[in-house]
């Protein structure tokens, strides 16, 4: 690769990290045009890298692109949320059954039994505050990468990297919402039944059980996001918050 290039992939990789951060604080309200010109000058990158930034960022469906030209923030719904986390059920399902279906020996399940047990441990100790819940949080992407590597399919785990692309359809999404509320560890302790299910499913070879149980598992981002949506302070702490669209109180 030409230094030339290194340099381009190197600016436009940090402007897209800068960029989806500032959506998702709410730099930018839901429709509001995103002018190039100092929009590039805010990011400190020239305007090649930042037009690859904005489609990237379109495909992902933080940004909408105008019919004139240009882009605008994305504004969501909450049955578009739903919708997000319906379809990364869908995905997660998939994989479970092709885990169960592909699992060649018991060995393959040491690393997810691991993180498995790192969650127990948390859980034992656990004390309310977002420290506990960053660290879970770290924990349950952990669990879900594994799962996909024991699905031992590269082309479903590029389909779930798009689905979990919008920060409201992640395993995460809504976690840190109960950050100072005695739900957050029932929460937890609620996913990690799911997850031992889950494994346990795939080691006895129960395909169509695993699949269920994963599918039924991504609900829980829907229940979290329910009960993060009855206070508003809570919500506030949900990455994305302020790109989604409530109706209209009648």
């Amino acid at each position: 690769m030409v230094p030339g290039t290194q340099r381009l992939e190197s600016q436009t990789l940090r402007a897209l990290l800068q960029m989806r951060e500032l959506l998702l604080r709410g730099a930018f309200r839901p429709g509001e045009r995103l002018r190039e010109i100092p929009l590039a000058a805010r990011l400190k990158v020239s305007r090649t890298p930042l037009r690859l930034v904005l489609d990237r960022l379109e495909q992902e469906g933080l940004l909408a692109a105008r019919p004139t030209g240009g882009f605008v923030a994305a504004e969501f719904t909450v049955n578009d949320i739903h919708d997000g986390i319906e379809i990364r059920g869908m995905l997660e399902g998939t994989a479970a059954r092709l885990a169960a279906e592909r699992l060649e020996k018991p060995e393959e399940l040491e690393p997810v039994r691991t993180c498995l047990g790192r969650i127990d441990r948390l859980l034992q100790r656990w004390a309310s505050g977002t420290d506990a819940l960053a660290r879970y949080i770290t924990l349950n992407e952990e669990f879900h990468e594994l799962l996909l590597d024991l699905a031992k399919s590269p082309m479903l785990r590029r389909a779930v990297a798009r689905a979990v692309a919008l920060p409201f359809a992640s395993p995460n999404a809504f976690i840190l919402g109960h950050a100072q509320k005695k739900e957050g560890r029932e929460v937890v302790m609620i996913s990690q039944m799911h997850h031992r299910a889950i494994v346990d499913a795939i080691a006895n070879r129960e395909t169509t059980r695993a699949e269920s149980l994963a599918r039924e598992h991504s609900r829980l981002a829907r229940t979290s996001l329910e009960m993060v949506l009855k206070d508003k302070r809570a919500f506030t702490q949900v990455p994305g918050a302020s790109l989604i669209k409530f109706p209209e109180a009648v």
